[in-house]
């Protein structure tokens, strides 16, 4: 999953959320040398993509990307299913989807003393550019595509999927919709498990 799904599922801790949402940067047991709260919502990461690679729901997206996309079918899949998320976010929150974006980059600033340097020198970008509150539309979507196309020096061609994201568009947020309702399930019940290890 993207950023979007990764904060949402951290719940209402924001040390946990923070954790969660750095986590691609901490390998191996480096977590460790984080506060608890940090840790567990770095170990709710690792969880989550795990279960989101191995699923056939998931799998089922990828495949219709990978002739053209590769190894990168995952990498979009992600950031589609976070489009779909914004896209319906009334479905899954009470809080409008902008107050709540609105106060994670508070709360990425309040914090920014324990982010990894990455996200330091990410964020105001993130900020400045909303990447989160993007996401909803297709044309917001295409500009993160395009940013992680020209990451990979323009191999993954990463921007093009925008043009399968129009042509399957109800397969996708159908495929999304129905895993994402287990992903919640998932994530709640490892969150409990990590947190009274």
């Amino acid at each position: 999953m993207n950023f979007l799904a990764h904060i949402y599922l951290s719940g209402n801790n924001e040390a946990i959320t923070i954790g969660n949402f750095i986590a691609d940067g901490i390998r191996g047991k480096k977590y460790l040398k984080y506060p608890k709260d940090i840790q567990t919502g770095i170990l709710l990461h690792r969880q989550i993509d795990t279960f989101t690679d191995a699923h056939k729901i998931v799998r089922l997206s990828t495949k219709r990307l990978h002739k053209n996309y590769g190894h990168y079918s995952g990498v979009i899949v992600d950031i589609l299913y976070d489009h779909f998320l914004a896209k319906n976010w009334s479905n899954y929150s009470n809080i409008p989807l902008d107050n709540y974006i609105d106060n994670f980059y508070n709360s990425l600033q309040d914090n920014f003393e324990i982010l990894p340097t990455r996200i330091q020198k990410m964020m105001p970008y993130m900020i400045a550019d909303n990447w989160l509150l993007s996401y909803a539309s297709i044309e917001g979507i295409k500009k993160v595509l395009e940013g992680m196309n020209r990451r990979t020096q323009n191999r993954s061609q990463m921007n093009l999927a925008v043009n399968e994201l129009q042509e399957f568009y109800k397969e996708f947020e159908n495929e999304f919709t129905l895993f994402f309702n287990e992903l919640i399930s998932f994530s709640a019940k490892k969150l409990k498990e990590i947190e009274n290890r």
